[in-house]
């Protein structure tokens, strides 16, 4: 990382100069982004993680930058091109794209119509042309008839030097600015059905016939037509008006209306249609695409963000059922620091005799137990199998068991752990639903420690995440996991190895180092033994100490965000106030007594020192919120139950740009437009939902063959009536209907 590209930076981001020559200093040293934003804000001014990564970001862009640069210089001189006016353009560079176009002319290609013509020895023809002076064209052609060259006649000629002239516009770096201009404001994306999939590709049958300004489209929609095109079922163009953009490149190139001006107007014309319309689409469909992904991946990291940080249920001793209908449920039973204590399978939708046998093994197990609240999967039967718990609990006298909480708990993502490295490396002795279960029970506990276990592309918080860059969505959605992390903290002495690979400072080496050491020597007493685990070196003991904690440990600060290179300043403080550093942490009124601005030095500041007292108020505080239970409403288990005008509680499960999806408890997540949202106006569904908070939505429409779910947030206005064409029912559905009623009738 070069310092040099501060200034700019700086200016780009609105920070100080020294705020990102410090920064980089700092990201030069290894340091981590949780540890500088928490631990230097002395040396950045305090600034956040966002600017800090943001710092880095550019950074990174910027090394690639000067790499490109080499690797352009070095060839120009191995070929001899490199003049010192050419060095000075190259070296001025500020963009990968400005440093593209002046290579662009001098870049090694394949033969063209322009090398062959050049080949034919066309070139000062088309020089002479290209200068627009008063001369007779086809004498001038006449001149360069040969031939053994494959020039045969003055319109050969004429033809060859004006595709040397079609090449010179199109590799122009004014030209292409223009261009670029007029593709970043004007260009119409077009988007139609490939020929013969108009059923086939019914998914896309939006697009089948659309047309608008690109610069305008949402991110979202741009993806969909883009994997349409991929997928083959949409042909798409990207282009501004033609005449617009040939009008353009004359004003530019055009200096005469004489004979040579002629030809320059048809190669400038050819030049647009064979060569620069095509580059500059290519170029403005990567630019949108880049745009589009990086629109995509933040809304997908704040959704991560979200849902990691959800609350959690804390250490509590729980039943978890991972729900089916033929094979039975798979129980487990955990003990309050997740442990699997006890695995079965019960069998309560597969005829009253084993439903009976079911909730006879659920009342023995939940004794045996002890378990205080029960998690069941919102997948296949999970509704089904909640209701029956339920059951099985109120009909109890016993009013301990009544009062045990039937928690619904979001199981995506558990499939793809329970089938993993990381599952069989904890549970080698258990099947796949075993694993699942005591996924989904651990996620209740604690969402951000089971998380981690899963790659963040599949825990369904995102949209079109194969389709956006890998490399930009790993690195925003790691970066989304150890922020969370680092946020949290980490208990050293019961955390899994992928919690603490996400540490900062540590990652898989040491994490495993870590639990090594742990399960050889027993559990950590001090931060300070940390520095005895193999290969854990003093840097990353630095980076990672404040961000571990220790409960019931020698230092009662261990189990703070205080880091060590600052428990002398604690302990100082406890000294000035005359009482030990516990008694300072457990007594309001001793804190009352410290004055930070006395403890200031040229290392320490007062953010740092801010920091500390604010830590000793709630030492190691979760900065989670605080678990509420929830419940869907009961009947409502399936599509089949909801109707338009309906009121229901539910869940954000995703948040897009243009609505958020909710779950109301009937294994089809609900979509509430962004209009939808609230009775005002609505910019941004971020700005007024996250991922796994509560609502309460109306159901608006109900399409139950596309499975398909429109609700509302909008409760000021009168409830809109779906109008929609059904498909007409079959005699066989009329029959199903019947049947339905009759039972329906039946029970009451």
């Amino acid at each position: 990382m070069d310092l040099k590209y501060a200034p700019r930076i700086a200016e780009e981001l609105n920070l100080k100069v020294h705020q990102v020559e410090n920064t980089a200093k700092l990201l030069m040293e290894d340091a981590t982004v949780p540890f500088i934003s928490r631990y230097r804000k002395e040396l950045t001014g305090s600034l956040d993680e966002v600017e800090i990564t943001a710092i880095r970001d550019r950074l990174i862009q910027m090394e690639e930058l000067d790499k490109r640069r080499e690797a352009i210089l070095k060839s120009l001189i191995e070929r001899e091109l490199l003049t010192e006016e050419l060095k000075e353009k190259i070296d001025a560079a500020d963009t990968m794209t400005v440093l593209e176009d002046i290579y662009l002319p001098f870049k090694p290609k394949k033969r063209t119509r322009a090398t062959i013509a050049k080949e034919k020895g066309l070139e000062p023809l088309a020089l002479a042309l290209f200068e627009q002076n008063e001369f007779d064209v086809t004498i001038e052609a006449g001149k360069f008839i040969d031939a053994e060259k494959g020039v045969n006649n003055d319109d050969e000629a004429l033809a060859g030097a004006r595709d040397i002239i079609a090449e010179w516009v199109s590799e122009d770096q004014t030209a292409r600015e223009k261009m670029r201009e007029l593709f970043n404001t004007k260009a119409v994306m077009y988007s139609k059905v490939a020929k013969g999939k108009d059923e086939e590709g019914v998914k896309y049958k939006d697009y089948y016939e659309w047309k608008e300004i690109a610069a305008n489209a949402p991110s979202h929609r741009v993806l969909a037509m883009f994997r349409g095109e991929k997928e083959d079922f949409l042909r798409i163009e990207v282009m501004p008006d033609e005449n617009e953009a040939v009008g353009i490149l004359e004003k530019n190139f055009i200096k005469k209306d004489n004979e040579a001006g002629k030809q320059v107007k048809l190669a400038v014309t050819d030049s647009y249609k064979r060569l620069l319309s095509l580059s500059m689409e290519s170029e403005f469909r990567a630019a949108l695409k880049a745009k589009a992904d990086t629109e995509a991946i933040k809304v997908f990291a704040e959704n991560l963000y979200q849902l990691m940080m959800s609350a959690p249920l804390g250490e509590k001793s729980l039943m978890a059922f991972d729900p089916g209908f033929r094979t039975g449920c798979k129980v487990v039973c955990l003990n309050r620091q997740g442990k699997l204590l006890h695995n079965d399978t019960v069998y309560p939708h597969t005829g009253e005799g084993k439903a009976i046998e079911a909730a006879k093994k659920v009342l023995e197990l939940l004794k045996a137990f002890g378990s205080e609240v029960i998690a069941i999967g919102n997948g296949t039967a999970g509704r089904e199998t909640e209701e029956f718990v339920k059951k099985v609990l109120e009909n109890q006298p016993d009013e301990k068991l009544k009062k045990i909480q039937v928690i619904m708990v979001n199981e995506s993502g558990a499939s793809i752990y329970s089938a993993s490295e990381v599952a069989r490396d904890e549970f080698p002795d258990y099947d796949v639903t075993v694993r699942g279960s005591v996924s989904i029970g651990r996620r209740l506990m604690d969402p951000l420690a089971e998380l981690v276990k899963i790659d963040p592309k599949s825990i369904g918080v995102g949209q079109y995440q194969h389709d956006v860059n890998q490399t930009q969505l790993k690195q925003k959605l790691d970066d989304v996991v150890v922020s969370c992390v680092n946020k949290v903290g980490v208990e050293v002495n019961t955390s899994s190895k992928q919690l603490l690979t996400y540490v900062s400072g540590l990652g898989p080496k040491l994490a495993a180092a870590i639990i090594a050491y742990r399960d050889s020597n027993g559990p950590f007493s001090s931060r300070d033994e940390l520095k005895k685990v193999p290969r854990l070196g003093g840097k990353a003991f630095e980076q990672a100490a404040g961000f571990l904690r220790i409960r019931n440990g020698k230092n009662p600060l261990d189990a703070s965000a205080v880091h060590p290179e600052s428990y002398h300043v604690v302990e100082k403080m406890a000294e000035d106030v005359g009482c030990s550093v516990s008694d300072l942490i457990l007594n309001p009124l001793n804190q009352g007594k410290i004055k930070i601005e006395n403890y200031v030095t040229d290392k320490i500041g007062l953010p740092t020192l801010e920091d500390i007292r604010n830590e000793l108020k709630k030492p190691g505080r979760d900065p989670r919120d605080k678990f509420e239970s929830f419940e869907f409403m009961n009947g409502i288990n399936k599509i089949e139950d909801l109707a338009a005008g309906m009121k229901l509680p539910g869940i954000v499960t995703n948040i897009t740009n243009f609505g958020a999806f909710v779950d109301i408890g009937v294994h089809q997540d609900g979509l509430v437009h962004i209009s939808e949202l609230a009775d005002g106006f609505v910019k941004n569904p971020a700005d007024v939902l996250k991922v796994h908070q509560k609502v309460m939505v109306r159901v608006t429409e109900v399409d139950v063959v596309r499975k398909r779910i429109s609700l509302s947030m909008r409760f000021g206005d009168a409830p809109k009536q779906a109008v929609k064409k059904e498909k007409k029912p079959t005699k066989e559905d009329l029959d199903n209907k019947l049947k339905q009623l009759m039972e329906k009738f039946g029970r009451k």
